[in-house]
């Protein structure tokens, strides 16, 4: 992120002269205008801001936006960011993805780029179906679901986005869902400050292809629920009044009780400032399918040596060293030859 002081922007400023061509009703509309509602609050310029995207509906986001952006190859994204912001530290760097774009094809860029702990920040939009190649499993999609790709249905274990993030290092690592633009906005602005690679997964709906994946969880009739809201330094407490609280067990797996049952005192206090990310990955891991309570929020924010900030200290001291490189001496210092 840049510290330089910029004009004061609006919501018309960030949205470019293109026509938004999702399909009506598609979940990427509120996760654009979550995006669009946000960046004249960041203090951020949009000529010094770039959004990267892959391929697949969600990676249409560039275009949208009043701001430098990338439309790259499928899965790739992830890398292309990396050499921006290593290239240019002072520049505002995005990627937007899916989970078929992300989690297949580009599963090693994603996974590099987490460890590395580049500044940028990731929105992995989640539908757990290819949209754009016309509706084909994905690597979130569940046991059993059936898609043109997938007959007889799907026999693969699905990814957990989160899990991924997780066990590849991720500084930060949060969840959100299409249909809240309020809690989208502030988990994408807790995002945004957090220096280090910052990744969120968007439940998002696609209205065409695998509509109401998450209606169990995330409708408003179901929400109140089915929805656990993580805060951080707060009991991890849901449903009408907060009946239902999450407990760690003696082995250290997480299980929902009611609270009147256990006690308060026996509730999980959610820390996502923790060094170990054991806690992080058991809630990540807490519902096992659509049909069942699923946290969502910040689940793990910590400090972490930062990638693109560490390669200009490398840079520079370099040029202190030995001044100026030359291009072309390195490029002839070894191995060249005439081709006639």
């Amino acid at each position: 992120m840049s510290d330089t002081i910029v004009p004061l922007t609006t919501k018309k400023d960030w949205a470019s002269d293109q026509e938004v061509r999702w399909c009506p009703g598609c979940g990427d509309y509120g996760v654009l205008q979550a995006v669009l509602q946000l960046m004249p609050e960041l203090g951020v310029s949009p000529a010094n801001t770039v959004f990267v995207s892959g391929i697949g509906c969600s990676s249409r986001f560039p275009y949208y936006m009043n701001t430098y952006g990338v439309h790259s190859i499928h899965g790739r994204a992830p890398a292309i960011a990396t050499g921006v912001k290593t290239a240019r530290p002072d520049l505002d760097v995005w990627v937007i993805t899916g989970d078929g774009d992300a989690l297949s094809i580009g599963g090693n860029h994603l996974i590099h780029m987490l460890r590395r702990n580049v500044d940028v920040t990731m929105l992995l939009f989640n539908n757990r179906i290819y949209g754009l190649t016309k509706g084909q499993y994905s690597p979130t999609s569940e046991l059993g679901k059936v898609t043109k790709s997938t007959p007889l249905g799907s026999v693969d274990p699905p990814f957990n986005p989160l899990a991924v993030a997780l066990g590849a290092g991720a500084s930060f690592v949060a969840r959100t869902h299409d249909l809240d633009r309020k809690h989208m906005t502030e988990v994408f602005r807790a995002a945004h400050g957090h220096r280090g690679a910052s990744f969120v997964e968007i439940f998002q709906n696609c209205n065409v292809f695998n509509d109401g994946a998450f209606k169990d969880i995330v409708s408003r009739e179901q929400r109140g629920e089915m929805l656990i809201d993580l805060k951080h330094g707060e009991p991890v407490r849901f449903g009408a009044d907060g009946h239902l609280g999450v407990m760690a067990t003696k082995d250290g797996s997480l299980q929902i009780v009611e609270v009147a049952d256990v006690g308060e005192d026996a509730i999980l206090v959610h820390d996502k400032h923790r060094q170990n990310p054991g806690l992080a990955f058991a809630l990540a891991g807490l519902s096992h399918d659509d049909h069942s309570p699923t946290p969502f929020g910040i689940f793990r924010q910590v400090e972490s040596h930062e990638y693109s900030s560490a390669v200009s200290v490398q840079v520079a001291h370099a040029y202190e060293r030995n001044g100026p490189g030359d291009l072309g001496a390195l490029l002839r210092s070894n191995g060249t030859w005439t081709v006639k």
